[in-house]
């Protein structure tokens, strides 16, 4: 079913406002796949908090042509599925683990601000820790220190402790 030119429109306004905010954008072919597989899909973007929509080519391209992802309009060919997220990593990683378990899903090629990625660089991209997992390193890097000095500073009562048990003991034998 075609969309009238008011819905084509909203469409492409949609689309440009989640790009505006968007740090990358994937793009995969799904020819094959079947709707329960694009369920499993489209629950899994949602849980990693990635915008994921089938669109036509023509729509995509108008909806990208004045954002930063404009180098992307050159990929568009074919039925395609767009991952759109704000977290760097996020979109990747998502069709990336879908593409490994459905050899039908094709990841065709990616882009970020002013920098358009093969299928190869969006799979680099999909190896890279999240943004979560790299502040919660960061995080437990900060804090190493801190706790071995708490333990440090336990260590001394502890083994004052200890030491006074010893010689209450040695003078109750």
């Amino acid at each position: 079913m075609s969309l009238n030119l008011e819905e084509k429109k909203a469409v492409i306004a949609e689309l440009g406002a989640v790009l505006v905010n968007a740090q990358t954008v994937v793009v995969a072919e799904y020819r094959g796949i079947g709707v329960v597989q694009m369920t499993t899909l489209r629950a899994k973007a949602r849980a990693n908090g990635v915008y994921l929509r089938v669109l036509k080519n023509t729509l995509a391209r108008r909806a990208v042509s004045e954002t930063a992802f404009a180098g992307l309009a050159d990929h568009l060919v074919g039925p395609l599925a767009y991952g759109i997220s704000k977290d760097p990593v996020a979109a990747a990683k998502v069709l990336a683990d879908f593409a490994k378990t459905n050899d039908k899903f094709v990841i065709k090629a990616g882009a970020m601000a002013n920098f358009v990625m093969s299928a190869k660089d969006v799979a680099n991209l999909a190896s890279m820790p999240s943004r979560d997992e790299l502040l919660a390193k960061l995080m437990g890097t900060m804090q190493a220190p801190i706790t071995q000095f708490v333990r440090t500073l336990n260590e001394v009562p502890t083994k004052f402790v200890r030491g006074l048990a010893a010689v209450r003991d040695k003078q109750a034998a």
